[in-house]
């Protein structure tokens, strides 16, 4: 027999296992996101991404602002789930809460535990050079992602690969990751396995004040530094352009041939030494304007030697 969830997530990582759970037949009995925020020009109340699809399908949706409270929880456990599925939600659910549904909360988290507990896994496996990323489904605890993991997929990670794209491969990945083991659940034949004890790091949020681009270190960590902020919050540097100082956000790049003091623009392609190698900006983001490939921008925006990236 199908299971009847409760499914709780917000942006858009979260939108493929809602849609999947849906499509295998199990019984929402609810969706749990965070509130409406105003965004846009005209700050209109703009609803997250998972209440969107939700309401498309025409289910029913909640957005408390605590879970703490006792009415909080009474509404939870009048929804008669079975489980619940969790995929970046955005708030910490309390014991109580965990409680609350007979099989237990799972949820589909962006990192091979123990490695990357907390709330930018997929930013910080970038950043720190990791060979290798993933998805795990973990019946949750109090702890922050502590608990037993049920299932996991691996995605190797290379060079080229920013945080956007590792959000695309991953979200669909865990989608059919939490279908199989809700499947498994459904069955009384989903196994739990303690976290490793060993490795364990965590994902701390990404902070913007750690965004500028440091030209001395190696290239690689140059390289991992801008795509693992890439597309938000965008790492940067600043350079002259007719003499006024302006922001520019590396969306991607590329490892290149060639040296330098670091910072110094070493050829008309936007190749930019660092302390060790160089990169080659593919993609790029001046303040204020959209996104754009550096060929386009350099038609525009001549940069030679020895023009120099601070």
């Amino acid at each position: 027999m199908p299971l009847r969830l409760i499914f709780m997530g917000t942006p858009d990582f979260a939108v493929p296992t809602l849609l999947e759970l849906a499509a295998h037949g199990h019984e929402i009995a609810a969706v749990y996101t965070r509130a409406p925020k105003p965004a846009g020009r005209g700050m209109k109340l703009q609803p997250t991404p998972v209440e969107r699809e939700a309401r498309r399908l025409g289910l029913p949706v909640l957005t408390p602002s605590t879970l703490k409270t006792p009415d909080a929880e009474a509404q939870f456990r009048a929804h008669n789930a079975d489980a619940a599925v969790v995929v970046a939600y955005g708030m910490i659910l309390p014991k109580n809460i965990l409680d609350a549904v007979p099989l237990g909360c799972f949820n589909l988290h962006a990192s091979l535990l123990p490695r990357w507990r907390g709330a930018a896994p997929i930013n910080r496996a970038i950043m720190a050079g990791d060979a290798e990323s993933g998805v795990m489904v973990m019946k949750m605890d109090v702890g922050l992602d502590t608990g037993d993991v049920a299932m996991a997929e691996r995605l190797p990670i290379d060079n080229a690969m920013t945080a956007q794209d590792l959000h695309d491969a991953l979200a669909p990945l865990g989608a059919d990751l939490m279908v199989r083991a809700i499947g498994a659940l459904e069955r009384g034949r989903l196994q739990l396995t303690p976290q490793d004890a060993q490795g364990i790091t965590y994902a701390a949020k990404i902070d913007k004040a750690e965004a500028r681009i440091d030209w001395t270190k190696p290239a690689r960590e140059v390289l991992r530094h801008c795509h693992g902020l890439s597309p938000f919050p965008g790492a940067w540097f600043e350079i002259a352009l007719d003499g006024v100082p302006t922001r520019i956000k590396v969306l991607r790049c590329e490892l290149a041939t060639g040296s330098g003091a670091p910072g110094t623009v070493l050829d008309d392609r936007l190749t930019i030494a660092c302390g060790e190698g160089a990169i080659r900006v593919l993609e790029l983001q001046r303040a204020g304007k959209q996104p754009m490939q550096a060929v386009d921008f350099l038609r525009g925006t001549p940069l030679k030697p020895p023009a120099r990236a601070l």
